[in-house]
C-alpha cells in the first residue's frame, strides 16, 4: 500500500474513455433543482474549496416523452422550455456554489440524456461525483435515490451522497469519519479512502467491524464457538485489515470497532456523530459479506451524514 501524496485529494477517476468536457480532475455535482441536488452543490463546493479542485455541475436534460406518445411529433417548444429550464437551474446552482466558495472554478454541462449515462462517463476522469440522496419528481427531476443508487455502483470514482441530517443540524467540523470494514477487496479500498479523508480533515477515524451469530456457526470448529472466543477472532480480523494503513497515517487517530451487530443497525447509528461515512460499493459473499450492496443502499438512503461510496480499483492491464 501507498499513500497519496499530500498535495492531491484522496479520490481519483481511473481515466479514459468519453467524458463530460469540463469533468476533468474535478468534483462533479448532479444538478436538477431540488432540495436534495441544492445540498449536493454547496457540499460539493465546500470540497471543491478546501482542495483547491475545479466545480462541474451536471443536469441531465433527458427526455421520457412526457404526453408526446403514439408516434406524435413533440414540438420544438418543449425542446426549448427544457433548453431554458436546464440553463436556469445551472445558473443558480453556480450562483449557490459561488456562495459557498467564491474562489472556485465553475464549469457546467447540460448532456440531452438520462443522468446515470453521463454520470458514470463523468466519473471516468472526476475526482469525485457529488448526488442528493433524494431529488424531485417529473420533467426536472433526475437525479433521485434510485439514480444516486445506480451510479454509485458504476461509477469508477468515489461517490459521495449528501442527505440532510433529520433533525436539520449542523455537523461539526471536528466530528469523525467513520468506515465499514469487512476485510473483502473493496472493504479494502474504502478503508484506504477513509485513512486519507480522516487524515485531510484532520479528525479522528472510528472503523467499524460488524459481525453476528453466522460467524460463530459457520467460521470457527464447534468446541470454540461462543461470543467470547467470536469476539476476540474478529478483533485480531479488524486488526490485520487496519495495521498498514495505521503505519501509514499515524497522524489519525483510529478508534476500531468489532461489534456483534448488523451492518446496516451499527454504521446508521454511528453516521449520527459522524461527518462522512465510507463503505464499499459491496462487500464479499456468503457469511462475511457485511458490506454488501444492500447495505450501502440502506446507508444512502437513510445516513445521518453525507455517504462516500468507494468502488475497487480497476485492476492493472
Amino acid at each position: 500500500m501507498s499513500r497519496p501524496d499530500r498535495g492531491t485529494p484522496p479520490f481519483s477517476g481511473n481515466g479514459g474513455g468519453t467524458v463530460v468536457r469540463g469533468a476533468e480532475g474535478a468534483i462533479v455535482v448532479g444538478v436538477d433543482g431540488s432540495g436534495g441536488a441544492a445540498l449536493a452543490v454547496r457540499w460539493a463546493a465546500a470540497e471543491a474549496g478546501a482542495r483547491n479542485l475545479p466545480l462541474h455541475l451536471l443536469f441531465a436534460a433527458g427526455w421520457v416523452g412526457g404526453g408526446y406518445g403514439g408516434g406524435l411529433p413533440v414540438p420544438q417548444s418543449y425542446f426549448d422550455d427544457l433548453d431554458q429550464a436546464g440553463k436556469t437551474l445551472l445558473a443558480e446552482a453556480k450562483r449557490a456554489a459561488r456562495e459557498v466558495s467564491p474562489g472556485v472554478a465553475v464549469t457546467s454541462s447540460m448532456p440531452f440524456e438520462p443522468p446515470v449515462p453521463p454520470l458514470v462517463d463523468a466519473s471516468e476522469r472526476a475526482r469525485m461525483l457529488v448526488l442528493g440522496a433524494t431529488g424531485r419528481t417529473g420533467f426536472a427531476g433526475r437525479l433521485a435515490g434510485a439514480t444516486a443508487v445506480a451510479v454509485a455502483a458504476r461509477a469508477l470514482c468515489p461517490v459521495a451522497i449528501v442527505r440532510p441530517r433529520t433533525d436539520g443540524l449542523p455537523i461539526p467540523a471536528n466530528a469523525p469519519v467513520v468506515v465499514g470494514v469487512d476485510g473483502s477487496h473493496v472493504s479494502d479500498r474504502a478503508v484506504a479512502v477513509a485513512f486519507e479523508e480522516a487524515s485531510w480533515r484532520r479528525v479522528p477515524l472510528i472503523a467499524v467491524h460488524a459481525f453476528s451469530d453466522a460467524d460463530a456457526g459457520l467460521l470457527l470448529p464447534e468446541p470454540d464457538r461462543g461470543w467470547g472466543t467470536l469476539s476476540q477472532q474478529q478483533e485480531r480480523l479488524l486488526a490485520e485489515n487496519l495495521a498498514g494503513w495505521r503505519e501509514e497515517y499515524p497522524e489519525v487517530q483510529l478508534e476500531p470497532v468489532a461489534v456483534r451487530d448488523q451492518p446496516r443497525a451499527e454504521l446508521l447509528a454511528r453516521s449520527e456523530a459522524a461527518q462522512l461515512l465510507v463503505v464499499g460499493s459491496r462487500g464479499r459473499g456468503g457469511v462475511t459479506g457485511l458490506l454488501l450492496g444492500s447495505t450501502s443502499q440502506a446507508l444512502i438512503h437513510h445516513a445521518q451524514c453525507p455517504v462516500l461510496v468507494v468502488r475497487a480499483a480497476a485492476p492493472a492491464p
